[in-house]
Order: C-alpha cells, then structure tokens, then sequence
C-alpha cells in the first residue's frame, strides 16, 4: 500500500516530480491511497495518472469556522518591521529562526517544522497543551494537524500564500464553540492579498485596535 497524505500541500510545494518519480517504481499491483483537503488539478492528475478506477470518498467539511473569531491586521509596512511587531505583543524569517529571537527574549516558545522526527513532534505537542509552552510556532502544511481546544489566539507572521488555508490556520482558535482572535502581520505588498481572503470568507479583517488585551 502507498499513502500520499495532504497531497494538495505536497503538490503545491514543489514536490510533484519526486512524487511521480516514486509512483513509477511502484508495482501495478499496490494499492494507492490518496488524502487531500481539497481538490486542485494537480491532485486530480495524480489520481488520472497513477490510479485505476479509484474510488472516491467525500467526507463532511471540516468543522473549521471563523464565526466567534475577531480578525485584525496590523500593518508592519516593511517585512523586517514584523519581529518587533511580535514582541510588543507578547511584551522573510522561517520557524527555527523565529523561535530562537523569541527564546532569546525569554518567551517560552516551541517550534513545529517539516525537518522533525515524528515522536519529536509529539513531544512538542505534548508540551503545548499541557501549557508547560505557551507560545507554538509551526508551518502552514503542519498546522493543518494541530488540535488544541485551548488555542485562543493565532498570529499569522505571513499571509498563507495560497487563501483556501487561512481557515485552517486561524480556525483553531475558534474551535468547539470557543470565542478566538486573529491577528494577520501584513505589509504594504500584502493589501491585495488580504482583500482576496476577505472576499473568499465573505468577512471583514478590522485593523487591530490599540487595547488588544481587551481582546484576549
């Protein structure tokens, strides 16, 4: 058997060579299983290529909402303007190092990447709702799996670059009923963007108000 998880994200992320490349060593005979969020041509040309009659299995819609959510921006106007943004917060970099500006600044902070271990992953994740971490900093593909029913704040360091994951990533504050905020660190190049996922949920992003803590 052969499981292409989160085969959207794969796709879209530049691996659809090295993932035909493996279909091709594969015998005729394996079974093939293919999971994706959505259903973008990249996905439906694997399925066409590589699969034979395959069958297909539509699930309920994720429960993902971005009602009880209060979305804000806040207007960085330069790229390196953002890790200063972020501090005052809490009193183009990547996790790791983003993580280590924050630990240096003493926010107890854990990090989720693609580059880890499994069991390293649970270990992070543990900690995390446990509350022995308080501050979680992961990629789009990886916050996909975070369920956490006590994440109430989720900051967006970048604007996802593809919208259909907006949802994904704020979402988890707004879970199970719960009331979340959203915040989006935006740049002047960033204002066509942000209106695009606007009008994909049909929701207005208010930039962020002075008193955040009355928000929290």
């Amino acid at each position: 058997m052969f499981v292409l998880d989160e085969a959207d994200e794969m796709l879209s992320r530049g691996f659809k060579d090295q993932i035909y490349e493996v279909f091709k060593t594969l015998p005729q005979e394996v079974q093939v299983v293919l999971l994706s969020a959505t259903m973008p041509s990249d996905v439906l040309d694997v399925t066409n290529r590589f699969m034979r009659n395959p069958i297909r299995i539509l699930v309920k819609k994720e429960e993902l909402t971005l009602e009880g959510i209060r979305q804000f921006y806040i207007n960085v106007q330069k790229d390196e303007y953002k890790f200063e943004t972020l501090c005052d917060l809490y009193d183009a970099v990547n996790v790791e190092q983003l993580t280590e500006q924050m630990t240096k600044k003493q926010f107890t902070v854990s990090s989720l990447h693609g580059d880890m271990e499994q069991q390293d992953r649970d270990v992070i994740m543990r900690e995390f709702r446990s509350g022995s971490s308080r501050v979680l900093i992961t990629t789009d593909l990886l916050a996909r799996g975070i369920d956490v029913q006590q994440v109430s704040l989720v900051i967006n360091y970048d604007l996802p670059s593809n919208r259909e994951n907006y949802i994904h990533r704020i979402g988890r504050s707004g879970r199970f009923g719960r009331k979340g905020v959203a915040i989006n660190f935006i740049t002047d190049n960033d204002a066509r963007q942000l209106k695009d996922i606007e009008t994909f949920y049909n929701t207005v992003i208010e930039e962020m108000p002075a008193a955040i803590t009355d928000l929290l």
